[in-house]
């Protein structure tokens, strides 16, 4: 079971084919381009005019682009950008400000995320660093009291635990470098659907339910999120007024507005004196975030991580995030390992403990590289991974929390050290994957971290505050051991989001990638992609597949697919342990098909199912 078998691409391109009847079609004779109008039945909302919403579909075929994402209204908005001539950064930035009005538990301009490209003119991946930042006061102290660390739920619905936003200034970054159209254009589809609504369905309003209580403690956000009190109703229509209006005034001033002008202010107000309601009793602790905070923040653009696999080229964002770097070396560790020819039990086994080893890594070397000193290079080299991956058995488990090893100086199957836990990572996050008629890629996650994020929201402009420093570590696991990921002044904390790209060796697109679910993306992603190159999975049966998730824990978690299953006894027998996890992730996905075909994919039932679009579908 040791040796790769070298994978034949054109399989890999044409696997998805047949999960929908392609039939003989040819492709449309004209190209969708700025003389394009989309029609009243093709635009993104309203949904309060009678007229039911369109089902949601997991896969789609087509050609002259397409787009991917949790949400129907979503996805629908990328594509009518699509069709008006933008490429597929337009279309992302539209997803995006869409999701952010129907998935505003998930992301928002209160967040931040991680932005991969594949620019098809250079053949170049490149990414945007979208993280949140600390305050520029912040310290090692920011949540700790009495020398205490907070506990976790105290921190998450305060101001402490809100970052400098980094979505409004990474969808800038982008249309600047590679869109095609104004901030404004992108947003329009997004400021309608604020403005006519959409309609609930049981995941919102589920989500809404189990964040009612501390919704409650802010009368702004009860008012937006509790009509009339009460938690919406599965059908009927939730509209955002206020978001629209911000949305129209980010077009018409630009993002300025938040890191130089009036609504950074209000940002500042929210997060200093949170608008707690008086008689709720809750203690909402106030942030110290400034306007200089705000005026300092940066869009990072960076190089892509790079990983070798199978012979094609994986692609993720670098640190601050860990996705890349884990994602990467977890395949490096499996690239000696033929999991083409493996039983389910085998190639289960080898997934749980390449990611167990790589999660032991991560925990002790990945930070914000502008305050630690991250061996990026180290952690994805070839030999660096063949050193740990001699620790792995067939017929024994690693004992979980592992110690890492030594990235910069390699000793075959070192065993020894100090482990560093897993910090904890909130799961509301959402992907889009959009790929355009030129060939263009985009793959996007973004975030607000914990569902409902804060739970502050800025008063009169619609949209929550994220809680992503929260995802610093509280306090030293292990004094005599450094945590690359403690606050800091302007700090990024440590991210598991892990948008993936990847390309033959002509440097073309086979599929892209990601998903939520906090630090259960990186084996949602890992999973997700083996599943497809190594098992031969379409892609939205790689997608679709039940989930397991090691992060150097005592238990792997497992998805009720997996739990009741045959194999986890036999894992079982082996030395894993088990907890169920009811669902893991909800990623999506592109993949490039011949003869200027796209295959778009999402999740068949996590979420309540993704939605998957092309501008022209194949009939």
């Amino acid at each position: 079971m040791r040796r790769p078998v070298a994978r034949n691409l054109t399989v890999l391109a044409v696997s998805a084919a047949v999960v929908v009847s392609v039939g003989a079609a040819a492709p449309p004779t004209r190209q969708s381009g700025p003389a394009d109008r989309v029609g009243p039945a093709d635009r993104v909302g309203p949904t309060d005019r009678g007229r039911p919403t369109a089902p949601k579909t997991p896969v789609a075929v087509g050609y002259g682009g397409a787009v991917a994402s949790v949400d129907r209204d979503a996805s629908a908005a990328g594509i009518e950008v699509l069709r008006k001539g933008g490429n597929a950064v337009d279309a992302a930035v539209a997803t995006a400000a869409a999701l952010g009005v129907t998935e505003p538990y998930s992301a928002g301009v209160g967040g931040g995320g991680f932005f991969v490209y594949y620019d098809a003119g250079s053949r170049t991946v490149r990414t945007i660093d979208g993280r949140e930042t600390a305050p520029l006061t912040a310290d090692e102290t920011l949540f700790t009291e009495n020398g205490e660390p907070l506990a976790f739920a105290d921190a998450v619905t305060s101001g402490l635990s809100v970052g400098t936003p980094g979505t409004p200034a990474t969808w800038q970054t982008a249309l600047d470098r590679w869109g095609s159209r104004r901030l404004s254009s992108v947003l329009e589809p997004a400021e309608r659907l604020a403005r006519h609504g959409f309609t609930v369905d049981e995941t919102f309003r589920s989500q809404t339910a189990s964040n009612e209580q501390r919704f409650r403690y802010f009368p702004d956000t009860a008012e937006l999120f509790l009509p009339d009190g009460e938690l919406p109703a599965v059908g009927s229509t939730f509209k955002n007024p206020d978001l629209a209006r911000t949305y129209k005034e980010l077009g018409r001033k630009g993002v300025g507005e938040i890191y130089h002008g009036e609504l950074g202010e209000d940002i500042v107000a929210a997060v200093n004196k949170p608008p707690v309601d008086p008689d709720s009793d809750w203690n909402a602790r106030p942030g110290d975030l400034s306007a200089k905070d705000l005026a300092a923040y940066e869009a990072k653009l960076q190089a892509p991580t790079r990983t070798s696999y199978r012979g094609l080229n994986v692609y993720s964002i670098a640190p601050s995030s860990s996705g890349g770097t884990t994602v990467g070396e977890a395949l490096n560790i499996l690239e000696r390992t033929d999991l083409s020819k493996a039983d389910k039990a085998g190639y289960l086994h080898r997934f749980i403990e390449a990611g167990r080893i790589a999660f032991a890594d991560r925990g002790r070397w990945v930070g914000d590289p502008a305050f630690e000193d991250v061996p990026t290079k180290e952690l994805l080299s070839q030999r660096y991974a063949d050193s740990r991956e001699c620790l792995i058995k067939d017929d024994a488990v690693l004992t979980s929390p592992l110690a890492p090893g030594d990235p910069r100086h390699p000793a075959d199957c070192a065993a020894g050290g100090t482990a560093a836990p897993t910090t904890y990572e909130g799961e509301s996050t959402t992907h889009l994957t959009v790929a355009d008629k030129w060939g263009n890629v985009v793959a996007y996650t973004l975030t607000i971290e914990q569902t409902g994020g804060s739970g502050i929201t800025v008063p009169g402009r619609g949209f929550l505050l994220n809680n992503e420093l929260t995802d610093f570590s509280f306090a030293p696991a292990n004094p005599a051991v450094h945590d690359p990921n403690l606050p800091g002044p302007g700090k990024r904390p440590r991210s598991s989001i892990a948008p993936t790209i990847v390309l033959d060796r002509h440097h073309k697109p086979v599929v892209a990638l990601g998903s939520p679910g906090g630090a259960t993306i990186i084996t949602t992603v890992l999973q997700t992609l083996t599943g497809f190159v190594d098992r031969g999975l379409p892609l939205v049966d790689a997608i679709a597949a039940p989930r397991a998730s090691q992060r150097n824990a005592a238990r792997t978690e497992l998805e009720p697919g997996l739990y009741d299953s045959d194999v986890r006894a036999e894992l079982e027998a082996l030395g894993h342990s088990f907890k169920l996890n009811p669902e893991i992730g909800a990623a999506t996905g592109v993949q490039r098909l011949p003869g200027g075909r796209w295959l778009a994919a999402a999740e068949k039932e996590r979420r309540g199912g993704g939605s998957a679009m092309v501008v022209w579908p194949v009939r």
